[in-house]
Order: C-alpha cells, then structure tokens, then sequence
C-alpha cells in the first residue's frame, strides 16, 4: 500500500530513541525526509546515521532543547532551508513525571508544561503558514493513556497530557478549513529510552535488575500481556502522517494493548 509520503517532509520531537526514532524510521522508509530532534548530539546523530542507513531516506539531526521557544523556531528554520517545504509535525518530545500532588512543586510544573504543552503549541504555531502553502499537513501530538484517565501520583504528566489532547481537539477544529489534519496517540506501555535510563539507575543499587524483569512486570497489567514495541507506535503515527489518514482529523488513537478502560 503507497502511503502517499514519498517526498513529504516531517519534523518529529525526541527523535533520537524510542517511540520518535520507530516513527522517523517508518515515515523514512515510506520516503519521507525526516528531521530529528532532541537534546543529546551524540545519541542524535547515532539515530539520524542508523535510519539514513537503514532506509536510504534523508534524515537531518537538530539538536534542540524544545522547551525553549527559540530552538523550536531554529529547528522549523532548518527543515525548510534543507528540504524546502515542511508537512508533517509529531510532537514526540516528553518524560513521564509523576508523583503524588504534595510533592511537586511550582518549577516542576513548568518544566513539564514547557516541554510537552507549550513545545506542542510552538511547533505548532510555527509548522501551520509553511503546512497553509501546500494546503495541507498533519500535527500529530503523542500523549499518553493517563490524559484521559488520570490516576493517583500521576502528576504533572496527566495534566499535561490532558492539555495535549484538548489541544489536539481544538485545533482540529481550527485547522481544518486548511486541511491541516491535527490527531494524537496516547502511549501505554512501550519499550522506550525512558524505560531504559530508569532499570540502568536501578542497576546501580540492584545489579540484578534486568529490562525483562522491568518489562515482565509491566505486562501484567496489559490485557495483551506484552508491552508494545517501539515501532508498533511508529507504524501507526506514520499511518496518521500519510495520505490514507486523510479523513482523520481531531481523535486519539489508545496503542496500549487493551489498558485503557475509554476510547
């Protein structure tokens, strides 16, 4: 099946790993260009060389910190001066801070809004008049199952990524009339970076903790019984970004393996 991308262009946040990385590889091999995105140039510019590897597409890496107003703008900036055009936005970047609502204070708040809520609104903002050019693109924000079901010590994550969602349905609305399409996927339990940085800190106090143990454990709770690959969520983020898609405008896609008790 042509998923119509060959020579789009995306730009997606916290690409250098995990769910971002699964993403740019699937839209890479659709043929799209792809810019990355994300705070470590190392690990960047690793995933940009592994993906033009493996897929032969054109892959760009901007390091950015994208709570900061200003790196978004230069990383919008880059992608046009590089590939011309500017079609496909997934705001990717994000961490899963959570804790109970007496313990988190004032600045952690902003940490989080600035890099999940605000850092979608920026990009956002910015892709929009290059996506209105072309009469078209796609806005496509990754949240998570706790936005819509928020449960205890899950703050400010389930805050935030309520707000992403309420973005999300708004500015469909909005966007429509320049069929700017604006969905999102909300995370369950994935293999990821973040997953992987937590059991490597557990290691250091338990050298016996391993990722199988850690993700065994978090199965238990999926009605699947797994947790889902990385390019599982990367497939299907590629699917909203592509021309088959282009009746979905203003809803949320669960890839959670059953978890989530709403649509």
């Amino acid at each position: 099946m042509d998923l119509g991308l060959r020579g789009k262009v995306a730009i997606i946040t916290g690409g250098s790993e995990g769910i971002g990385k699964a993403a740019a590889t699937s839209l890479a091999q659709e043929g799209a260009s792809v810019v990355i995105c994300a705070r470590r140039k190392d690990v960047l510019d690793a995933a940009a060389q592994e993906i033009r590897g493996k897929t032969g597409s054109k892959i760009l890496g901007v390091p950015a910190d994208v709570s900061n107003a200003e790196q978004v703008q230069i990383v919008v900036a880059k992608a046009v001066e590089a590939f011309g055009r500017l079609d496909i936005v997934v705001n990717n970047a994000g961490t899963s801070a959570a804790g109970n609502f007496e313990t988190v204070d004032d600045e952690a708040w902003k940490r989080d809004m600035e890099l999940k809520f605000y850092a979608a609104v920026r990009f956002a903002r910015a892709a929009i008049p290059h996506m209105q050019k072309q009469g078209g693109g796609r806005i496509i924000n990754i949240t998570n199952l706790g936005g819509k079901q928020p449960g205890a010590n899950s703050m400010p994550t389930s805050v935030t990524r309520a707000a992403g969602l309420a973005l999300t349905k708004a500015l469909s609305k909005d966007l429509a009339k320049y069929n700017i399409l604006v969905n999102t996927v909300c995370i369950g339990v994935i293999k990821s970076g973040q997953h992987e940085h937590r059991v490597q800190a557990a290691q250091r106090q338990n050298p016996s903790a391993t990722m199988d143990a850690f993700y065994s454990e978090r199965a238990r709770g999926v009605p699947l019984g797994r947790v889902g690959e990385a390019r599982e969520a990367g497939d299907v983020i590629c699917f909203l970004a592509s021309e088959r898609a282009s009746y979905l405008t203003g809803t949320s896609i669960n890839i959670d393996g059953g978890t989530s008790g709403v649509l």
